[in-house]
């Protein structure tokens, strides 16, 4: 399990991220599966490249979209930057390398 960000996103921040991730396609999807160990290895590993990515759940996924979220925002020491139907949008700073200004 990651540490969790130390201070919250400001609404400005997460509204310039949201923006951000607009043209982003979703690297991870989450499908009849549901949220497992694999799932958070992929999310950690894809915000360790990219620092923000999109998260897919998919119809199959027996995973609640309002608790899956919060959830692997935790599990990945992230934050969730907003929903948008059954897309997560997901932030981690890079501790050496910030590609993402804020």
């Amino acid at each position: 399990m990651q540490r969790r960000p130390r201070a919250d996103l400001t609404g400005a921040q997460r509204k310039k991220l949201r923006g951000l991730a607009h043209h982003l396609q979703p690297l991870v999807r989450v499908g009849q599966q549901g949220l497992g160990e694999a799932v958070v290895d992929a999310v950690a590993e894809a915000l360790e490249r990219h620092e923000l990515i999109k998260v897919k759940l998919l119809e199959s996924a027996p995973a609640d979209r309002k608790e899956a979220g919060p959830w692997l925002a935790q599990q990945c020491g992230a934050h969730l930057v907003g929903t948008v139907g059954r897309v997560l949008i997901l932030y981690r700073r890079h501790k050496d390398r910030p590609q993402v200004p804020l």
